[in-house]
């Protein structure tokens, strides 16, 4: 069976591939260094139905398919893979629950705002305390009245100081366990709600990260998401769908390396000829091509079973798995191509090698995903 793009697809890919290079790929380093929020290239991206291309049209998006998603999100992650993940998040993490689990009044008054980049969307539901094991989350929601007051603290937040609409998971029943979890959605605006701490990365250095503080941060009613005690089944769904995305910003960044270690063999001389005339380095960058040629066949088989209806989250969780230690691979072959000047800054294969190493780590580890996988095959 072949795996081919249809043209639409194909049209996605080669439309965003144009703008990566023209738009985002001059300022990734620069943004990088600075620690800059890509806002300029967001609003470019909202411009081209970038941020809501998987929303449905009726709510302003494009209503583009996973398998376009996946495109978009891995041609923005090979020029700046921190403009991927804030892409990934709006879309899969944000957008996504709230086309499958709100409701109407939600749909009509967040998507079209999410779909044209009015805001950028975050999800919240790491703590502290709380990172793989989300049934241990301690942040608490209580309804007084029409409002839920909501108290607690979220951390490693993707677009945490620029979020203006919030994916908010709270303990509603504590006696319940992981079916006492709800799914909100907060506004920035809400009374109580605070950004804490930003964090210094070691990568993905244009994509802010921080805490964000619930202090009897008022909520109304209808902004609860889905029915109470439904949060752990939304985020864990939700979360499948994310992995795709982050699967995709692996392939984007392991396709980087790959780039610049052929462009750099070709180039460097030593002994006399170019370095790609050696077979080391050319089996290096044979290893690379067909890992990564691997790794996007498995995030496309995903996105296939994902837009068929069906269950797909074993294959999201292999998608991400592979993708991303692909990624990890292909960086170091491309800094030890690169030689020295691949540990120095001049060259993207450091900020590449930088940026990879989070995606074996946020929107479920490699050994959640191992146990995602296994489970999966032996229940």
């Amino acid at each position: 069976m072949k795996l081919e793009l249809n043209d639409q697809q194909k049209m996605i890919k080669k439309m965003v591939k144009e703008f990566a290079e023209k738009h985002i790929a001059p300022f990734a380093a620069e943004l990088d260094q600075k620690e800059e929020y890509p806002t300029k290239i967001l609003k470019e991206m909202a411009k081209l139905g970038l941020l809501g291309i998987i929303i449905p049209t009726e709510y302003g998006g494009a209503g583009l398919d996973t398998i376009s998603y996946a495109t978009v999100i891995e041609e923005i992650s090979r020029k700046c893979s921190s403009t991927g993940v804030i892409t990934s998040v709006h879309n899969s993490l944000v957008s996504h629950p709230i086309m499958k689990y709100g409701t109407e009044e939600q749909k009509k008054k967040y998507l079209t705002i999410l779909a044209k980049g009015e805001e950028i969307g975050a999800f919240a539901a790491t703590e502290p305390n709380a990172g793989s094991d989300l049934g241990a989350m301690q942040t608490t929601a209580v309804l007084k009245g029409n409002k839920y007051i909501i108290n607690g603290d979220k951390t490693f937040i993707t677009s945490g100081p620029e979020a203006g609409i919030i994916i908010v998971f709270a303990v509603t029943n504590k006696e319940a366990g992981s079916k006492g979890i709800s799914a909100f959605i907060v506004e920035d605006s809400f009374k109580g709600y605070k950004v804490g701490s930003i964090f210094e990365k070691l990568g993905i250095n244009a994509s802010k990260t921080s805490e964000l503080i619930f202090e009897d941060m008022e909520v109304p009613k209808e902004n609860l998401l889905g029915k109470e005690g439904e949060g752990f089944k939304i985020a864990l769904s939700t979360l499948d769908g994310g992995r795709i995305g982050i699967a995709a910003q692996a392939v984007g960044i392991a396709r980087a390396a790959l780039d610049e270690s052929i462009e750099y063999a070709k180039q460097r001389q030593q002994f006399g000829r170019p370095l790609a005339k050696f077979q080391a380095i050319q089996w290096m960058i044979a290893d690379m091509a067909t890992r990564i040629e691997a790794a996007r066949y498995l995030v496309y088989n995903a996105s296939y079973l994902k837009d068929k209806g069906e269950r797909f989250s074993k294959e999201a969780a292999m998608a991400k798995l592979y993708a991303s230690e692909t990624a990890m691979d292909a960086v170091i072959k491309a800094v030890q191509i690169h030689g020295g000047y691949g540990y120095t800054k001049e060259y993207a294969v450091e900020r590449l090698f930088r940026d990879a190493k989070i995606t074996e780590i946020y929107e479920g580890t490699s050994e959640i995903q191992r146990l995602v996988i296994s489970g999966s095959l032996l229940k």
